[in-house]
């Protein structure tokens, strides 16, 4: 009950936030806030369910510092972009279907809204943790490593790519991006078994899981992959049909050769 009362109360607060975020993106034309608030608002609360979880210290102190930080992180990051750069591709082309209808946007943001309870369930399940073994919390912070590091690399690679003017209307193969069309999607997928991994133990374990199942089905096939690959179709044509052709959508994987 506890944990409920939390996440309500992190969801009206998500709601204000949302709304504020916009009215931002009315005046500015900008809907990218909308990322950034989602993940300073995850980032929050991964901080206060583990302060005010009742579970072992160690998992508590974990979600607080790597899963707060890798919101935070992300969150830096998105406003780096929102802030130097127009309105990614993808919004601009909902912002055309939707003829600008600020109810659809409204819509829209209270649905991010709404979806920062929802991915703040596996935290509820670490912070509730009385006795995690020690072996799980290391295998979780080595998955959060490898996850954070990953997609931060995927974002670093991808803006050295985009930010010589040479390389526009042309796709980003090098380093990670060799490998996969979303690395920084799959890296941040798996940063989400670290919850797994710490709430082994914890009576509410289950909901550990819902991070990576409900993020796969967001990124593989709701806002992540389909959005990014309309717009870069949008925007590069034939060379992204040819780096759909060589390259894995979503896990890494070795190049096929051109046919």
């Amino acid at each position: 009950m506890r944990s409920l009362a939390v996440l309500g109360l992190l969801w009206g607060l998500s709601m204000g936030v949302m709304c504020g975020g916009w009215l931002w993106q009315r005046r500015r034309r900008n809907a990218g806030i909308a990322d950034v608030l989602w993940s300073a608002l995850l980032a929050l609360s991964a901080l206060v369910l583990a302060v005010s979880g009742t579970g072992a210290p160690s998992a508590r102190a974990l979600l607080a510092v790597l899963g707060g930080g890798w919101a935070l992180r992300l969150a830096i990051h998105l406003a780096m972009r929102v802030g130097r750069e127009e309105e990614d591709g993808r919004y601009q082309a909902l912002r055309a279907r939707w003829a600008g209808d600020q109810r659809r946007w409204f819509g829209f943001f209270q649905f991010q809204a709404l979806s920062v309870p929802l991915f703040a369930l596996p935290f509820v399940a670490v912070a509730a943790n009385p006795d995690p073994p020690a072996g799980a919390l290391l295998a979780g912070a080595m998955l959060w490593l490898l996850g954070v590091l990953g997609e931060a690399l995927a974002d670093r690679q991808l803006a050295r790519f985009r930010a010589d003017p040479e390389h526009r209307g042309r796709t980003c193969r090098r380093g990670l991006w060799r490998y996969s069309r979303h690395p920084n999607y799959f890296f941040e997928w798996l940063h989400w078994f670290a919850y797994v991994a710490w709430s082994v133990g914890s009576p509410l374990a289950p909901l550990a899981w819902l991070g990576p199942i409900t993020m796969f089905v967001f990124l593989r096939y709701l806002s992540g992959v389909p959005w990014t690959e309309a717009q870069a179709l949008r925007s590069r044509g034939e060379d992204y049909r040819d780096y759909q052709r060589r390259t894995s959508i979503f896990f890494p994987w070795f190049p096929r050769r051109s046919p």
